[in-house]
């Protein structure tokens, strides 16, 4: 008899579960494959779309499967996951069974099989997760430890899958089962209704795309394209990520099979179109999910994609912009502070008050204890001025050595650069890692107690965390305060192609806990003067409509000025080929009146000086 296709919902739930247990569901390549395997009925003929199923875990996990038939479509004869691919070219007639599968050969085992080789392969049913359970990704389903026969050489390939506009489902995935802890796993696959679905359908097999916009910059030798153009909402060609439901479902990471030794990996903006047909098998893998590696890669055509300038800041007009510059330290290259120094000045247009984040100390990540970010500071000062910017003076707070998170022994923190000839630091001194800042009010204003100082640096929220720098400005007589942030990372979250549906966020408790915080101190200063004009800014690492930033606007302490700009412009950074909002400006009640800009010039470009674009927000106090 044949081997059942579509196994019931609890007999792959008892799979999942038995291959937990066993250690065939893991995240080690070596592990996967070093358990002992229970044969398959010698008498029963294995094909590859009974090894795939119509679940994302093989029903088969775990067995040794003998002589499976197929024509070899891709080899990987380098990195940690060496093997190739084979598919079977005669397909069954079940949409949700793929007919290709990886075989995994070694970390250091090199294939001994070509493009076109009609093989038999022999070994053990596995489930790899890229990144370990932990992480909560999807899992690859492969053979491992293969005994492999070739029977002749030369044939013809599969034909290619097309992967298209007209394809891909709308909604991107099903809701998990609860009963699986939100997992999807364990659900019968639905290619034609959900897009996660469709993809998975095709694990493995040889796919194609046609002409397609660039949505993610080219980077570590691979690219993001989406295969539904409407979904390019950003003004400037990218996808906008706009809500938790717009997972945007077109997008595809590519990636070549030919080593970059041999064929260099194009360069590619967003906005930039990847033209012709690439083709390969469909991987799964730690950093985006699913993947096209490309045997045959189309060629990039330049749309010309410019760099933003903001205008300059117009009479009577204070200028605040917040920079996120990527763990700069003086040990970086000259040519990243001149870079850094030209785009303040000639596309930031020189602000008056500028809040940096990820200063790192003068030693950089060199763990040796040093707190001070003196020399960091003075470089870039000295680059904004070679490049013809203002005279910047500077004020900051250093942290308690490895106290502030990011990279170990790089104590980055956020520090104020202002133009003394049109704003001036009312000085309060007093302020250190570990004491508060307070509001008190003075002549009928609001005045910070520290200035510069941090605010609540006790609290738990900012435990191994960045703490706020808050700071107070006079322009043209009137007091401005300025909260510089970097809230915690979105690291420990599960992507968007996890196999939870919805992905679990789990960083956002803590940045909840921080936006808290930072509104508790807004409404002090509003308490003491509800005229106060206040402007929270930086790296949030959060959204415009995320939970962080309501916390942040709770009670109408805040408004978030991203959200002055159209749609298709609200945005700072891009993941994944996600074009989505880190960075923000956000004003108090008095600032009702504002110019705000998010100005591209980072990342978008695979050339980038940072992975952030700054924020410039102008108005008149």
């Amino acid at each position: 008899m044949p081997l059942p296709a579509v196994p019931r919902t609890a007999a792959v739930a008892a799979l999942v579960a038995s291959a937990l247990a066993a250690g065939l569901l893991t995240g080690s390549a070596t592990a996967a494959t070093s358990h002992a395997a229970t044969s398959v009925d010698s008498t029963t003929s294995v094909h590859i779309h009974d090894i795939q199923g119509t679940t994302r875990i093989s029903p088969l996990v775990g067995q040794q499967v003998a002589d499976v038939p197929g024509i070899v479509t891709g080899v990987r004869g380098y990195g940690s996951s060496r093997g190739f691919w084979f598919q079977d070219p005669h397909a069954d007639a079940n949409p949700a069974t793929s007919e290709g599968v990886f075989v995994f050969t070694g970390a250091g085992s090199t294939p001994s099989v070509t493009v076109g080789d009609e093989v038999r392969v022999s070994g053990t049913v596995s489930e790899f997760v890229p990144g370990g359970t932990a992480s909560g990704n999807q899992s690859l389903t492969q053979l491992s430890r293969p005994s492999v026969t070739v029977v002749s050489s030369g044939n013809p390939l599969p034909a290619p899958i097309t992967i298209s506009a007209w394809t891909v489902p709308s909604a991107y995935a099903p809701v998990g089962d609860p009963a699986a802890g939100g997992s999807v796993n364990t659900l019968t696959l639905k290619p034609r209704s959900f897009a996660l679905d469709y993809y998975e359908s095709l694990e493995g097999s040889n796919v194609s795309i046609g002409t397609s916009p660039v949505v993610g910059a080219t980077a570590f030798s691979e690219l993001w394209v989406t295969v539904k153009p409407w979904e390019v909402r950003t003004a400037r060609g990218g996808a906008l990520y706009g809500s938790y439901a717009s997972q945007n479902g077109g997008r595809l990471k590519v990636q070549s099979l030919v080593p970059v030794a041999q064929q260099p990996f194009p360069d590619a903006n967003v906005g930039d179109v990847l033209t012709g047909r690439s083709e390969g098998p469909l991987d799964f893998n730690q950093y985006g999910g699913y993947t096209l590696t490309a045997r045959t890669l189309g060629t990039v055509v330049d749309r010309g994609l410019e760099r933003e300038r903001t205008r300059p800041q117009r009479s009577g007009e204070l200028a605040v912009a917040t920079y996120n510059v990527e763990n700069l330290d003086p040990s970086d290259p000259q040519e990243t502070f001149d870079a850094l120094g030209r785009a303040v000045v000639t596309n930031l247009a020189s602000p008056d008050i500028l809040a940096l984040e990820e200063i790192q100390d003068n030693s950089g990540a060199k763990n040796d204890g040093t707190v001070s970010a003196e020399q960091t500071v003075e470089k870039f000062i000295s680059a904004i001025a070679a490049a013809g910017g203002p005279s910047y003076q500077w004020r900051s707070v250093d942290p308690k050595n490895n106290e502030d998170g990011g990279e170990p022994g790089g104590n980055i923190r956020q520090v104020f650069l202002f133009n003394p000839d049109r704003v001036s630091f009312t000085d309060r001194p007093g302020g250190d890692a570990t004491t508060p800042t307070g509001v008190v009010r003075e002549r009928g204003r609001a005045a910070l107690t520290l200035s510069p100082g941090r605010i609540d640096p006790a609290n738990s929220a900012w435990e191994a965390s960045r703490k706020p720098l808050a700071g107070e400005f006079s322009f043209r007589g009137r007091p401005v305060f300025v909260i510089a942030n970097h809230f915690g990372s979105k690291g420990g979250d599960e992507a968007l192609t996890s196999h939870r549906q919805p992905p679990n966020r789990i960083s956002e408790v803590k940045r909840l806990q921080q936006a808290q915080s930072v509104n508790a101190f807004v409404k002090d200063i509003l308490k003491a003067d509800r005229r106060a004009d206040v402007l929270v800014v930086g790296d949030i690492n959060d959204f415009e409509f995320s939970a962080t930033t309501k916390a942040l606007t709770a009670d109408g302490a805040l408004r978030a000025a991203i959200t002055s700009l159209p749609r298709s412009e609200r945005y700072s950074y891009v993941y994944q080929g996600n074009s989505q909002v880190l960075d923000q400006i956000l004003t108090s009640p008095s600032i009702d009146d504002f110019s705000y800009d998010s100005v591209h010039i980072n990342a978008e470009f695979t050339d980038q000086n940072s992975d952030h674009d700054p924020q410039v927000l102008r108005f008149r106090p």
